[in-house]
């Protein structure tokens, strides 16, 4: 009983001693509960008296605003990057002043992963206002050349304990090949090493990385590899820590009184477990072509003894297990198996390792295949850019139908004319809109785009159109500045400014409203658009005030309406002072100049103008006029004209906008020259922001440019004005401005002291003559040069001077160029380039003496070294020839000379060597093979001698000698019209030639059954190959039927004539051409006509199977054309013929020469004036036979050139 007792007190003891404990902590938590109320009721006052305070400063600060905004920034990746603003504010409104206070981000070695928008938003009483600024990130240079750019965004996932999966995004740059894969390397934090984790480049932007430290610290970051080499290396990723990620799992906490905890573990309570549990859920989490990731889940009940496992392997459908995870120890509940095969199924199955012994297999998992998954994307598409601004403008793009592992979008774009396509982010986009940056003003871009994945970028999409970076039109900005110019009670003329922005088009039109001043309501005056910007508006009634609005409209739209004029009063102008001028408007601003234009005022007064007063003003709104001064670099003005006449000062005009009084950046003046071709022009070039095409030239600022005096070119943002031929009538002050930017313009005074100093340097080109002694001399001729011209002569781009044996000349007086060589050679041939300057004018000449005309130069020269050597001694001045006088003699004659000095000659006596003498019409005589052979010639003295030889030769046949062989007959009879050129007057005479193809012994020619004797007017002729009658001066009287009768000695054959049909035109113009040569008092005849220069050989025998190639020069004024003939048919350039055409000259190649192409050639010039030709006889012989010449090759033409008249 006592016992109970003692309890029963013990127990109530213990009772009240916790009832005072629950006392004391009631108490205790009844002081804290007030404390905190009285705690929130004074947080409470605090907070209303910070919203009153706030409130009041509200109510005194002015809207937030961003003076400086952020701008776009691009850097290479590495460098630091500094993005400031300027936010601006008043917090006090009785006083006028502005507190600026700025803000900096900085970022420090910056990376790829920085790249994006970045924005700061003020927050105020208006609102939350922004500015934002992309900042692109450029690809650090390449460790190798050609090797791929950096990837980016490497995350790490999936983190165990000695496992970890990686994931990244691929480079926007593959370099000069595509990427073939990636390595992926480690390093413990800390550690400045970093080891490469796979042997064999990764394909995909994923990888599992096995085999790490439990309880390290690890970072990790990849490389792009291709054909040239390894690129950068990513940003290292955030330090990782390998752990046991279900360690949280296997601890509970249990709280205890006083705040304390009892921490148990899982593992404790699993203590009396031995040998472990086989795992569970094994599956397969990551499949790809190279490897498979098998994931599972620990055993449950654990045990308290640490885990690891080994992973077996099977094919699927076999019983035979294999270690897969080999003497690796895999300590997380990841493996990842690579030695895989494709085609093949695979299961895996677990088992559990812990020191008491290995646990049981695993449930095996789903078998799986390891397979093609790569989830390459499918290319954007319907790229298109939108204008934007001066510097960017919108990309816009569709998705592909299949958007599955697209991770954004990588863009690129090049300027219209270049190859180089720039990459625009480094970092892929999401959405399908981005602004793109950077760009250059005025110049044309295409675009195009590549989708992002983790298995590689796609292909590009098709290029967008392209697209001029200009501003985006839109409507102009309101007029401005209504004003009234005159009124006659019942009408006014209003007159307003232009639009400051046109909107990037011209303004069109504009549109007026009206009201009278007691009225609210808005009316139109004018349904159609007015042109001008001054308008008479009608109908109105007097006494009445009026208002106006004026709207501007462009192709985009019309605008916002003005501000409403000041009531204007509707009255009759009766005051003798004039109107206010209108229309101000100002030009070539400057830091210490402008320019100021006005209209004269439409209202004169009561007399003539006789001047304006023109006004300035300082500052914005100052009203402080006075007469115009000196400009202050930096200061605003404001300007207004005033017209005078002789009753005093009108009204002011309106004033002029404010304008600074600097120069805009990039303004430039209008430059003066003189082109390669010797024309001057004027040049102007606007800043690059402005758009192309919009530059308007004038002369005294209103006179528009005479398209026939001087045409205008303007390409981009450049403009020159060339004059065709300048001249006095071109002189005056000429101003080029942009159209609807005033604001942009330069002026130029071409005087005639500036025209006089830039006188063209022209040039007929150069010239290459071949003295008589083989001198060389190359000479170009400009007009007359200053004393001050300069010359610089260059061979192969080389400068060169005047050496003995190569003298240089400059003659500026006569603007006369010249370079001498005594004896020409081979280190001469070469480029000459002569570089004229002569005070701003300059010009160059180039002579290109190679090849070719080279050779030929040189040739002629020796060619006439050699013969002034041998006409230093008695010579022969006409070689050995023979002819056949109308005696009927055969003569063989030369002509030798003897030189006393080189300016005395004496002619020596004509040495005539009668061989025989044929009687007419007797066949007896003949010459026969006896007189066959070489005839020599030889003259001289002590000084030397010199010789000719004539072959007579026998061709089997008949002597080519003898006088009746000589006549032979064509089949046709041809016509050909010679022309003798002397120096004041031009002799017309026509030629009859007959060709005969027999022997004859003796000819006779008639005119109309008459027969022709030796006269005034006409003249007999013959040669070996052709007989003629020459008519001198043609008259009506000489039409007719001309006939040929030649006796052989047995029969006689005839031919004949026409002139009175085809003959007719031929009289005619010749007349004709002789009335209008002797009207025009011309010296020559047709001297602009086509003319072969230098012609071809006679005849030109060459062996098959060689090339043969023929040259012909020619000229004329306009240039003729040109053309090969064969047999009288056109050559064209195809097969074995190669004809090329050079500016005066042609030349024919036929290549591996057969024996079918021996026969005719000739080479055809025309041009309106005229025509000529020249032949060769082209004869093939086989290898190892002598050239033989078939006489039916031969055209009997004496002499090689044929004339006729166009």
């Amino acid at each position: 009983m006592a016992d109970d007792e003692l309890h029963q007190r013990d127990k109530w003891t213990l009772f009240g001693n916790e009832a005072e404990k629950v006392e004391i902590e009631v108490i205790r938590n009844q002081h804290e509960v007030r404390k905190r109320v009285d705690r929130m009721k004074l947080r409470r006052e605090v907070r209303k008296a910070s919203a009153h305070l706030k409130f009041l400063e509200d109510l005194s600060m002015k809207a937030p605003d961003f003076p400086i905004p952020l701008r776009p920034h691009t850097v290479w990746e590495g460098m630091a990057v500094k993005l400031s603003c300027t936010i601006q504010g008043c917090p006090t409104p009785h006083v006028t002043w502005t507190a600026l206070t700025s803000t900096t981000l900085t970022l420090k070695g910056v990376h790829k992963e920085h790249e994006g928008l970045y924005s700061v938003r003020l927050l105020g009483r208006d609102g939350i206002k922004e500015h934002s600024a992309f900042i692109y990130i450029k690809d650090g240079p390449a460790a190798v050349v050609g090797a791929p750019g950096s990837p980016l965004e490497v995350e790490c996932s999936d983190v165990n304990r000695d496992y970890v999966f990686l994931s990244w995004k691929p480079p926007s740059a593959d370099g000069a090949a595509q990427v073939q894969g990636y390595f992926i390397e480690r390093s413990e934090l800390g550690s400045l090493q970093w080891i490469r984790c796979n042997d064999v480049p990764q394909k995909l932007c994923y990888y599992p990385v096995m085999g790490l430290k439990e309880n390290v610290m690890y970072q990790f970051r990849v490389c792009a590899v291709n054909q040239a080499g390894m690129g950068r290396p990513s940003k290292p990723t955030h330090p990782i820590f390998t752990s046991d990620p279900m360690e949280p799992s296997r601890t509970m906490v249990v709280k205890v009184d006083a705040g304390r905890e009892i921490v148990i573990a899982k593992d404790q309570l699993e203590s009396q477990i031995r040998v472990p549990f086989p795992p569970t859920d094994v599956h397969v989490c990551e499949l790809t072509d190279s490897y498979a990731v098998i994931s599972w889940t620990e055993p449950d009940p654990r045990g308290k003894e640490t885990l690891t496992y080994f992973v077996e392997r099977s094919i699927a459908g076999k019983e035979s297990w294999h270690l897969a995870s080999m003497d690796m120890m895999v300590r997380s509940t990841r493996f990842a198996a690579f030695d895989l095969q494709k085609g093949k199924a695979y299961c895996f199955r677990i088992r559990s390792i812990n020191k008491y012994g290995i646990s049981d297999p695993s449930e095996p998992s789903q078998p799986i295949r390891p397979q093609e998954y790569r989830w390459v994307p499918a290319a954007p598409h319907s790229v298109q850019a939108i204008p934007d601004t001066e510097r960017s403008v919108l990309l816009l793009w569709k998705e592909p139908k299949d958007t599955e592992g697209i991770l954004g979008y990588y863009l690129y774009c090049s300027e219209m004319g270049t190859s180089d396509w720039r990459t625009i982010n480094n970092k892929p986009v999401s959405g399908t809109r981005f602004t793109v940056h950077g760009l250059r003003t005025n110049k044309e871009y295409v675009f195009r785009v590549k989708s992002v994945g983790r298995a590689g970028n796609s292909r590009y999409s098709e290029q967008s159109q392209p697209i001029r970076v200009k501003a985006a039109k839109v409507v102009p900005s309101a007029p401005s500045g209504v004003s009234l110019l005159c009124c006659s009670g019942s009408e006014m003329v209003i007159g307003w400014r232009a639009p400051t922005s046109h909107g990037g088009v011209p303004v069109q039109c504009y549109y007026l409203d009206q009201r009278e001043k007691s009225q609210s309501v808005w009316k139109e005056v004018n349904v159609k658009p007015v042109r001008e910007r001054v308008y008479t508006v009608s109908g109105l009634q007097q006494g009445h005030y009026y208002q106006f609005r004026v709207f501007a409209s462009n192709v985009i739209g019309i605008s916002k309406p003005s501000g409403p004029s000041e009531a204007f009063l509707c009255e009759q102008w009766t005051m003798p002072e004039p109107g206010c001028p209108y229309d101000l408007q100002l030009r070539e601003v400057r830091r210490e100049s402008l320019v100021l234009m006005w209209a004269e005022p439409l209202y004169r007064g009561q007399s003539q103008l006789t001047g304006y007063v023109v006004e300035i003003s300082e500052g914005e709104e100052s009203e402080d006029w006075t007469a115009i001064s000196r400009l202050q670099a930096g200061q605003t003005y404001r300007l207004r004209v005033s017209a005078v006449n002789s009753a005093g000062v009108g009204r002011p005009s309106l004033p002029t906008e404010p304008v600074a009084a600097q120069t805009r950046p990039g303004t430039k003046d209008i430059e003066i020259g003189v082109d390669n071709d010797g024309f001057i022009f004027l040049s102007f070039e606007a800043p690059e922001t402005e758009d192309e095409g919009q530059i308007k030239w004038s002369k005294n600022y209103t006179e528009a440019i005479d398209a026939g005096r001087a045409h205008l070119e303007t390409k981009q943002n450049k403009s020159v004005l060339t004059f065709s031929a300048a001249s006095e009538e071109d002189l005056g002050l000429y101003t080029a401005e942009m159209m609807d930017r005033p604001d942009i313009s330069s002026s130029f005074s071409f005087t005639a002291e500036g025209m006089h100093h830039l006188i063209g340097l022209r040039s007929e080109g150069w010239q290459v003559d071949v003295s008589e002694q083989g001198a060389v001399r190359l000479w170009l001729q400009t007009e007359p040069l200053s004393s001050a011209a300069e010359l610089r002569m260059i061979l192969n781009d080389k400068e060169i001077s005047s050496t003995p044996a190569r003298k240089i000349s400059f003659d500026r007086p006569n603007g006369l160029v010249e370079i001498v060589f005594d004896q020409l050679s081979k280190e001469d041939e070469g480029s000459y380039t002569a570089q004229l300057k002569d005070g701003r004018a300059k010009n160059q000449f180039t002579l290109v003496l190679v090849d070719e005309k080279f050779k030929q130069t040189l040739a002629k020269s020796q060619a006439k070294r050699r013969d002034w050597k041998r006409r230093a001694g008695p010579h022969f001045e006409e070689f050995l020839s023979w002819t056949v006088t109308e005696d009927c003699e055969m003569i063989m004659k030369c002509k030798v000379m003897v030189c006393t000095n080189i300016a005395e000659r004496k002619m020596f006596t004509v040495l005539k060597l009668y061989l025989y003498t044929i009687i007419a019409f007797c066949s007896a005589l003949k010459v026969t093979k006896k007189e066959a052979g070489v005839y020599r010639a030889v003259v001289s003295d002590s000084r030397g001698e010199d010789e000719s030889v004539l072959e007579l030769l026998d061709t089997g046949e008949r002597l080519e000698g003898n006088m009746a062989s000589a006549f032979k007959l064509a089949l046709t009879v041809s016509l050909q019209l010679h022309y003798k050129h002397h120096i004041r007057y031009a002799d017309y005479n026509v030629k009859v030639y007959f060709s005969p193809k027999s022997s004859f012994h003796n000819f006779l020619m008639c005119d109309r059954e008459k027969r022709i004797d030796q006269e005034e007017r006409t003249k007999p002729g013959s040669s070996m190959q052709k007989v003629w009658i020459e008519i001198f001066n043609p008259t009506e009287n000489d039409k007719g039927k001309y006939t040929l009768e030649m006796f052989d000695g047995q029969e006689t054959h005839k031919r004949t004539l026409d002139l009175s049909g085809q003959g007719t035109a031929v009289f005619l113009d010749l007349q004709s051409q002789r009335q209008s040569a002797v009207r025009n008092n011309v010296s020559s005849f047709c001297p602009d006509r086509a003319k072969v220069t230098k012609g071809l050989p006679d005849v030109v025998a060459i062996m098959e199977g060689k090339s043969l190639c023929l040259t012909c020069f020619a000229e004329g004024d306009p240039m003729p054309e040109m053309f090969w003939l064969k047999n009288d048919r056109e050559i064209s350039s195809t097969g074995q013929y190669h004809i090329a055409h050079d500016k005066n000259s042609s030349t024919i190649t036929i290549n591996s020469v057969t024996m079918e192409d021996s026969g005719n050639y000739s080479f055809f010039v025309r041009n309106t004036y005229g025509s000529q030709t020249a032949y060769v006889t082209v004869s093939v012989y086989k290898h190892g036979e002598k050239p033989h010449i078939n006489p039916s090759w031969i055209r009997l033409v004496t002499p090689a050139l044929k004339v006729s008249l166009a």
